[in-house]
């Protein structure tokens, strides 16, 4: 909507795009010190944790098929299988392109938020996420937070997609799902 406002000359590209992805999968590179507390992870580590929720995005392009402004909207049970959520809008280029094959990147501000771990009991603070003890929610706001996106082309106005998003060394996470071009190739 935004975008829209901002850019109300742009008419819709071929390439603009809604899309709705599962989220997903957390990877903890190092494991997490608050394995215990996570029922879906796959490992004592807490290094692979299955999250429960979506993701709801709008994609605008502001320069032929390359370069795009994306918000996203994430809602999903997070790790310790509480609600939580991320905010992002970013600017974003392709990388690649073939007729059925595309890898986009993305960077721009990102509001990650989760209800608060402090009332569980044994969560021990990693010092990552904003909010007293006393507070209903934790977040964290990074101005970079960043994506990667693979597409496959399936028909002229459906594509298979996943996105990797690469908060290492605390954070990786993976979703899957489908975008809807507005217009035909």
């Amino acid at each position: 909507m935004l975008v829209f406002l901002l850019f109300p000359g742009f008419q819709a590209l071929a390439q603009d795009n809604i899309g709705l992805k599962f989220f997903g999968l957390s990877i903890h590179p190092g494991g997490d010190e608050n394995a215990p507390l996570m029922p879906r992870r796959f490992d004592d580590k807490g290094i692979w944790v299955l999250n429960l929720g979506g993701m709801l995005s709008y994609e605008k392009f502001i320069y032929e098929d390359g370069v795009s402004v994306k918000a996203v909207q994430g809602f999903y049970s997070d790790c310790a299988a509480q609600p939580g959520g991320f905010s992002h809008i970013g600017l974003r280029a392709r990388i690649f392109k073939t007729k059925k094959h595309s890898l986009f990147g993305g960077i721009g501000p990102t509001l990650v938020y989760r209800k608060n771990w402090y009332e569980l009991p044994g969560y021990q603070d990693p010092d990552y996420f904003e909010g007293a003890p006393t507070d209903t929610w934790q977040y964290k706001f990074l101005w970079y937070g960043g994506e990667f996106e693979y597409a496959y082309v399936l028909t002229d106005k459906i594509d298979l997609a996943a996105t990797f998003i690469p908060g290492y060394p605390k954070l990786i996470s993976l979703s899957f799902g489908a975008r809807y071009k507005f217009t035909g190739p």
